[in-house]
């Protein structure tokens, strides 16, 4: 069997598999966090927690009768979030921990006032990203600075909680800007040691310690492996292995991965190694959708978001000319640094409850587009969009994302393209495919097709022209 895990902003997710690549338990606890519009952080005690959580949920269905079967764990998460870790793993009365600060999430702002001495001696333009958040805190908080044993992502987190070795994932050939070298280290005076040695997706972080293994009832030496980072894992997840190919990774934040033959050289988006070479991957991020959602439905006072749907089905498409941005903690792309604040344009006597429930959904859609359109601009095109994670089984947002930017939606059979992706990454690693393409296509399944809907092109054409110019 191969466990699987992906680390969500919100959710924490796992599954066990056959090698065959059938699933036979899924498990998912949810995740909280601390956001006060600056700070974006939570305990990664959590993740330990939710870790063991999922490992007795996914033997509460029966299916299974222990966890010893096991035979490769291969770990995923959300990024870049950055752990200051200071202990040891251990494994007591409590279960498992591992001494650590909170976790600056990767919506975290509060080293955006050093970026700009970070990007004199790296080419860093996000403030989220690694550097500039330990940068920052040796900045602001040098005691937590000198007594941090290293700093780790999330998923390297709790493969070192697992495995008692700190590694950093390195996701793919030309994301150099985005992490470090001992160059760079030594101009900004950062402790080398602090930063632990380098290893890529498919990599081994190391075996399950002795008392991990016992505990929890694995066998022993069991090897945990990179997952990558989610959208990694994603992409293999969703299929998408050619030019033309591209996946809009839902959750929190809407990620949208493509495939091309040649790197797109934009600062405006996110340009590194495919999993798949010789191809790139552009990359651009939307940070609040998913979490718009939730912010709308709350305030329309829904505890389900099915409620929230249904309101905003009742809305005609444009929502009578009412234009939402979803800019609700500042933005990824194509602006790395915007006001935190979203936008609500075109409100008028008729707008109603309706309205503002259906723009909410159509705001993802302008912003997808809006982030298509600088990848085409490159010369090459997107074919179609295949969705992934917590809304790709939202027809309703399905069919708003097809009409918006005129592409074909396709909404597979497994919605948790992470975890297939992770299990694809292990699977290779088992040595039951020879290549993550061999076994992305023999595992990924589109399971619907939204295409879209012509007669609202000019209508979405206009408002897109609003959401863009509007000020």
């Amino acid at each position: 069997m191969l466990l699987t895990i992906d680390i969500g902003t919100s959710t924490f997710k796992s599954a066990l598999w056959d090698i065959d690549g059938n699933r036979l338990s899924f498990a998912a606890v949810p995740l909280s966090f601390d956001f006060d519009g600056v700070k974006h952080e939570t305990s990664p005690s959590r993740w330990l927690g939710a870790f063991e959580d999922c490992c007795k949920k996914l033997l509460a269905d029966k299916k299974i009768e222990n966890l010893a079967a096991v035979q490769v764990l291969i770990i995923s998460g959300n990024g870049p979030s950055l752990v200051p870790v200071l202990g040891e793993p251990i494994v007591g009365k409590q279960g498992l921990s591992l001494g650590a600060e909170n976790s600056r999430l990767w919506l975290d702002r509060r080293s955006v006032e050093h970026l700009a001495e970070v990007m004199k001696v790296t080419n860093c333009n996000d403030a989220r990203f690694f550097v500039p958040k330990i940068y920052s805190i040796k900045k602001d908080e040098l005691e937590l600075y000198k007594k941090t044993k290293y700093f780790l992502g999330c998923p390297e987190y709790l493969a070192c909680a697992l495995t008692g070795q700190a590694r950093t994932v390195f996701p793919c050939d030309g994301f150099d800007r985005w992490f470090w070298d001992s160059g760079a280290l030594k101009k900004l005076d950062l402790d080398a040691q602090k930063f632990p040695t380098f290893i890529r997706p498919g990599d081994q972080f190391g075996s399950l310690l002795a008392q991990v293994s016992e505990y929890f009832g694995f066998a022993k030496n069991v090897p945990v492996i990179s997952g990558g980072p989610d959208f990694f894992s994603a992409i293999i997840g969703s299929g998408v292995t050619e030019t033309g190919q591209a996946c809009d990774r839902t959750g929190t934040s809407d990620g949208i991965n493509f495939c091309t033959q040649n790197r797109i050289d934009d600062n405006r988006l996110m340009s590194y190694g495919h999993p798949i070479k010789p191809y790139w991957n552009s990359s651009g991020v939307i940070s609040t959708t998913g979490k718009a959602v939730d912010w709308a439905r709350a305030l329309l006072g829904f505890e389900d978001i099915e409620d929230f749907l249904s309101l905003a089905r009742e809305s005609k498409s444009g929502s009578g000319g009412l234009v939402f941005r979803p800019f609700l903690a500042g933005e990824h792309s194509p602006d790395f640094t915007p006001p935190d604040r979203a936008h609500l344009f075109g409100m008028s006597l008729s707008t109603g409850r309706s309205e503002f429930a259906n723009s909410v959904l159509e705001g993802i859609g302008f912003a997808i587009r809006d982030i298509i359109d600088i990848m085409e601009s490159s010369g090459e095109k997107i074919k179609d969009l295949r969705v992934t994670g917590g809304l790709a089984g939202c027809s309703l947002l399905n069919q708003i994302k097809a009409d918006i930017t005129g592409k074909e939606v396709l909404e597979g059979v497994h919605k948790e393209a992470e975890l297939l992706g992770a299990f694809i990454i292990g699977a290779c690693f088992l040595g039951k495919f020879g290549s993550y393409a061999e076994g992305s296509s023999a595992m990924c399944r589109v399971e619907k097709h939204y295409e879209p809907n012509m007669g609202n092109a000019a209508l979405y054409n206009n408002l897109f022209n609003v959401y863009k110019h509007k000020e």
